[in-house]
């Protein structure tokens, strides 16, 4: 008979984004664990932002990756294909798999801790339902902060943002990400014109597509709609949680200091 272990732990599954780091350092308190899944197509600047998070948070992130792909273009040519209305096998591969062969060596019944803010309910009940095995916490929402509150408090805590979010990016990705629309793929073209060109031959190699049948390389430069580009600037909520952060922080090193002088009574 062969007995398993169950261990359950409260684990942030922290990204290179700034709203997965703010749901856990709003948690820290009680966090087991940190995991970061890493891709090779992601932004250089990005693990700078882990390690300064992983200092703020003064808790070690885990950095897991996937054995055999390492980059979207390992899983497309894998795979033979870019994209599809199910979804995209890069994010399958590269974020899923490494996530449930954590689970597979880490059973048990965890407590998840996820960085989606105060406009995204919609995909926070898709995931709780998807993922029934686990529970399941929110903070962002808990504490009704939405995505530019979570930037605000992170430039309070002195956490500078990835430098794609200036560049107008929404989010932290892959450069590119298969799953982006029109004009983030226009602001990949002008930022960083070689991965452009890397994708759209990749799509031509294969014969997919990451833009619903539309090649890469027939993109008008000025299509898609702009989007309103992320501010950091710390509006009320972000204070009120901040200055709550703060004084628990405080609290916390007052008991530790009165425990350690009753002990030497």
């Amino acid at each position: 008979m062969i007995l398993r272990v169950v261990v359950k732990v409260k684990v942030s599954w922290i990204s290179a984004g700034v709203s997965s780091f703010i749901a856990a350092y709003l948690v820290r308190e009680t966090l087991d664990k940190c995991i970061y899944i890493h891709i090779d197509d992601q932004h250089e600047d990005s693990m700078r932002f882990i390690n300064d998070c992983e200092k703020i948070l003064n808790i070690e992130i885990e950095i897991l990756q996937h054995e055999k792909y390492k980059s979207v273009a390992d899983v497309i040519r894998a795979k033979r294909v870019v994209n599809t209305p199910w979804g995209a096998p890069c994010t399958t591969e590269l974020k899923k798999s490494v996530r449930k062969k954590w689970e597979r060596e880490n059973y048990g019944h965890h407590t998840y801790v996820w960085g989606f803010d105060l406009g995204e309910t919609r995909r926070v009940d898709r995931l709780v339902k998807s993922m029934s095995d686990y529970d399941h916490e929110f903070p962002l929402i808990d504490k009704m902060m939405s995505k530019q509150d979570a930037h605000g408090l992170s430039d309070r805590l002195g956490v500078k943002r990835p430098i794609v979010y200036d560049m107008g990016f929404l989010n932290c990705n892959c450069i590119p990400c298969v799953k982006a629309g029109k004009y983030s793929m226009n602001l990949v073209r002008k930022h960083f014109p070689e991965r452009f060109e890397a994708l759209a031959r990749l799509e031509r190699e294969i014969g997919g597509t990451c833009l619903k049948g539309l090649y890469l390389d027939e993109l008008d430069p000025n299509a898609g709609r702009k989007h309103e580009e992320i501010n950091i600037d710390c509006g009320i909520l972000c204070e009120i949680n901040y200055r709550e952060n703060i004084r628990n922080s405080c609290e916390s090193i007052y008991e530790v200091v009165n425990e350690s002088r009753f002990n030497r009574c």
